[in-house]
């Protein structure tokens, strides 16, 4: 059962630009999202606004350009974007948002302050967000957040296997920050098996990965 809104009820705005705004009042997160699970299958645009109107943050989905954006304007106004490969990425995000709001998201994926730089090739966006990390801390947690995603444990136990069964042309840009910050934290990558997808990133274990990975699964 989700937690519910304290204090409750918890309104909200769904806009798709039309002027025919939908407010609710809901009580917890999943009584949010159905609802806006209902407005967004309901509606075809290339832009669905959800507003948190007591906390100044929104959540836009843009299917069109392949992109979501987070905002939170309480003291200073902050947006940030992000690239969608897959269309069944927009409604877990929102979900998220209900949840947890703006910083709900903040494991979701490569955050970009700047529109202008999801134009930017996957590897080129993927090399960018792995030199924001410069901690060993940071980079730890974030590899981990990208094995929490699409990864698992070798049935051998030797190795931390990513983009599990993902094809060469799947998550690039993930792929790209990856072998980053691998390189930046000296884990050893090692060949994957014959049999393994061409997508796939095989890193032997370490004990840092250990301890952050547990946390994520």
């Amino acid at each position: 059962m989700a937690r519910p809104y304290s204090p409750g009820p918890k309104q909200f705005v769904f806009a798709v630009g039309d002027g025919n705004d939908q407010q609710v009042s809901v009580g917890d997160p999943q009584e949010a999202y159905v609802a806006f699970s209902a407005f967004f299958r309901d509606r075809e645009s290339d832009i669905y606004t959800i507003k948190d109107e007591s906390s100044e943050q929104s959540l836009v989905l843009m299917p069109g350009q392949g992109v979501i954006s987070r905002i939170k304007d309480a003291d200073q106004l902050r947006s940030e974007h992000l690239r969608v490969d897959r269309g069944n990425r927009y409604l877990p995000s929102a979900m998220l948002f209900f949840e947890n709001g703006y910083s709900g998201l903040d494991r979701f994926g490569q955050w970009f302050s700047g529109l202008a730089d999801l134009d930017a090739s996957p590897e080129t966006r993927g090399a960018a967000r792995a030199a924001t990390f410069t901690t060993e801390a940071e980079a730890i947690e974030e590899v981990a957040r990208i094995w929490a995603t699409s990864g698992c444990v070798d049935p051998s136990d030797q190795y931390y296997v990513f983009f599990d069964s993902h094809g060469v042309d799947d998550d690039r840009a993930e792929r790209a920050e990856l072998l980053k910050l691998i390189e930046f934290l000296g884990i050893e990558r090692v060949d994957a098996p014959a049999n393994a997808a061409g997508g796939e990133v095989w890193v032997r274990t370490d004990t840092r990965l250990d301890v952050e990975c547990a946390r994520w699964s």
